[in-house]
C-alpha cells in the first residue's frame, strides 16, 4: 500500500499481535477485538484489511454486511455465527466486514422502527465479538463511510476498540499511489507523478488507479506504444465529466453560446476570487454524462476550509448561471446549472448547520437538534444567504464583463481552453 504511514503505524501492532500474541500477552496486553476502517468510498479501506491478512500469514474471511440482511429472521445470525466458527478453526484470521452499516445502524427504541432481523445479526455479532478469548489470534475489521449511523454498543471498548480513518490521500501519498500504479507501464519521459500528484487533489486511490488505467486504454486505442501526458488529460476528462460526444450536429449555435458564457462564467470567478485555485482546463465539447461542457478547477491541498472558502465555492458554482442571467437575461437562463445549484446547496447548508459558520444560527448543529428533518425557518435562511451571494457573484462578473466576454469568445473558437491560456486572455 503506497502512501498512508499513519494507519500503516496504527495496524503494525494488530499483525504483530497476529504473529506473535505471546510477546503482548506476557505484558498483560489483549489484542483489540476489532478494528473500524472509515472514510469516503474508493480510499483503501478493504485493500489495508487485506494487507493485515496478508503481512500476518493469515486466512482472510471477506464478507459484506448485505450478505447478512435476510428476509428470515435468524438466518443472518446464523450466519455469523458459521463465519467466526469457521474462522476459529484456524486459530488466527482476519475477519473483515465491509458495509457494515448494512446491519450496524443505531438500534431503534421504539418497536416499530426497529428491524428485529437486523437487531439479532447485530446482537450475533456482538456476542460473538465478545467471546474471543485473549491469546485468540483472531480480528474483526469492519468497514463503513457513515461512522455516525453505527450503533453504539459496537463502538465500545471490547468490541472495535479502534476507529482509524482513512481518508483522502495527501500529496505525497499521491505521487506513490501514482508512482505505483504507472510501475510496469509504458511511459514517457514528460510525465511527471509530482505534477500529477499536484493536479489530483482530493482524488482516492481507487480515482488514481482508473486515471492511469483509462489513460493506458486511450493510449492503446490510439496505437501507441508509451503513455503520454496528453492521454492522461484526455482520461482526466473521462473520468471527471464522462467520454467527448462525437457527434454535435444536433447542437445550434446558439446552445454553442449558452454553454461558452456558462463555463467561461465559472472559470473566471475561480481566476478573480480564489487566484491560488487552477483552473486545467475549461471546455464546451458535451459529454456523454450529459455534461454541454465543463469546467475543471484544482483546489489547493489543505487542512480545513475556512469560512472564505465555502462561500469562493458557492461563488464558483453560481458563476455559471450568474454569466447566463447578465448575458441573456432572466428569462434564458438554462437547465445548464442544476448540478452547480447543487453543489452550491450543500456547501451552504454545511457552512450553516454543521460548521456554526453564520450569524442566524451561531454555533449550533441542526443535525444534533432536529436530525434529518427540513425546517421552514431554516430554508428561509438559506435562501436569503444564496441570494445575497448569487447577487455578489453577478456584481463582480458584471465589473469584468469584457473578460467574460473576451474568455467565451476564445471558447466557441477553441472549444477547449488550459490554464496557461486562460491567464493569458484576462491579463
Amino acid at each position: 500500500i503506497a502512501g498512508n504511514h499513519e494507519v500503516k503505524d496504527q495496524v503494525e501492532d494488530i499483525i504483530g499481535f497476529i504473529k506473535d500474541p505471546q510477546k503482548y500477552t506476557q505484558l498483560g496486553a489483549r489484542m483489540p477485538k476489532g478494528l473500524i476502517f472509515y472514510g469516503p468510498p474508493g480510499t483503501g479501506k478493504t485493500l489495508m484489511a487485506k494487507a493485515i491478512a496478508k503481512e500476518a500469514g493469515v486466512p482472510f474471511f471477506s464478507l459484506s454486511g448485505s450478505d447478512f440482511v435476510q428476509m428470515y429472521v435468524g438466518v443472518g445470525a446464523s450466519r455469523i455465527r458459521e463465519v467466526f466458527k469457521e474462522a476459529r478453526k484456524h486459530e488466527r484470521a482476519v475477519i473483515f466486514i465491509d458495509e457494515i452499516d448494512a446491519i450496524g445502524k443505531k438500534r431503534s427504541n421504539n418497536l416499530s422502527g426497529s428491524n428485529e432481523e437486523k437487531d439479532q445479526t447485530l446482537n450475533a455479532l456482538l456476542t460473538e465479538m465478545s467471546g474471543f478469548k485473549h491469546d485468540e489470534g483472531i480480528v474483526v475489521i469492519a468497514a463503513t463511510n457513515r461512522l455516525e449511523l453505527l450503533d453504539d454498543a459496537l463502538l465500545r471498548p471490547g468490541r472495535f476498540d479502534r476507529q482509524i480513518e482513512i481518508g483522502y490521500p495527501d500529496q505525497g501519498a499521491r505521487e506513490q499511489i501514482i508512482k505505483l500504479y504507472l510501475q510496469g507501464k509504458p511511459i514517457s519521459d514528460e510525465v511527471d507523478s509530482e505534477k500529477l500528484a499536484r493536479q489530483t487533489v482530493r482524488f482516492t486511490g481507487a480515482m488514481l488507479e482508473n486515471l492511469l488505467n483509462e489513460a493506458a486504454i486511450l493510449a492503446a486505442k490510439a496505437g501507441e506504444i508509451k503513455i503520454t501526458m496528453n492521454h492522461i488529460e484526455k482520461a482526466f476528462s473521462v473520468v471527471l465529466a464522462g467520454a467527448e460526444k462525437k457527434d454535435r450536429s444536433y447542437i445550434t449555435q446558439e446552445e454553442r453560446r449558452i454553454t461558452a458564457f456558462h463555463e467561461a462564467g465559472h472559470a473566471l470567478i475561480t481566476k478573480l476570487i480564489v487566484p491560488m485555485q487552477r483552473v486545467v482546463k475549461v471546455t464546451i465539447v458535451p459529454t456523454v454524462k450529459g455534461a454541454g461542457g465543463f469546467s475543471m478547477s484544482i483546489p489547493k491541498d489543505s487542512m480545513y476550509m475556512t469560512k472564505r472558502d465555502f462561500i469562493s465555492q458557492i461563488q464558483i458554482a453560481l458563476a455559471g448561471r450568474a454569466a447566463e442571467e447578465i448575458i441573456f437575461g432572466k428569462d434564458l437562463i438554462t437547465t445548464g446549472a442544476s448540478n452547480d445549484i447543487e453543489k452550491a446547496t450543500y456547501y451552504l447548508k454545511e457552512l450553516i448547520t454543521r460548521y456554526g459558520m453564520d450569524d442566524t444560527y451561531g454555533l449550533i448543529n441542526c443535525e444534533v437538534i432536529c436530525p434529518g428533518s427540513s425546517n421552514q425557518e431554516l430554508l428561509k435562511v438559506c435562501k436569503e444567504k444564496m441570494d445575497q451571494i448569487y447577487e455578489e457573484t453577478k456584481l463582480v462578473l458584471k465589473e469584468h464583463e469584457e473578460k467574460l466576454m473576451v474568455l467565451a469568445e476564445a471558447l466557441l473558437e477553441h472549444e477547449t481552453l488550459n490554464e496557461d491560456k486562460i491567464i493569458e486572455l484576462i491579463a
